[in-house]
C-alpha cells in the first residue's frame, strides 16, 4: 500500500498559475515546481506573478526576514 497517493487531476474551482507556460490552469496540470497556487478564483491566479513580486518586496524589507535592514544587494 503506497503511502502517499499520487494525484493525477485537480479539483474544479482550484486555480494554479504555470510558471512553465505562463498561463491559468483549473486544477494542477503542470507539476508542482513548475507552479503557483493553489488560488480561490481563476483572477487571482491570473494576478499570481504580481503577487508574488508584492510579497516578495514586502519580506525584502521585513527586517525579521533581512538582517541587513532592507538594503538591496
Amino acid at each position: 500500500m503506497a503511502l502517499f497517493k499520487r494525484r493525477i487531476a485537480g479539483q474544479a474551482g482550484e486555480w494554479y498559475y504555470c510558471l512553465k507556460h505562463g498561463t491559468v490552469e483549473e486544477g494542477p496540470e503542470c507539476r508542482a515546481a513548475d507552479r503557483l497556487g493553489p488560488y480561490e478564483t481563476r483572477e487571482a491566479a491570473a494576478h499570481a506573478m504580481d503577487t508574488a513580486r508584492e510579497r516578495e518586496a514586502e519580506w525584502r524589507e521585513d527586517p525579521r526576514w533581512n538582517d541587513d535592514g532592507g538594503a538591496d544587494r
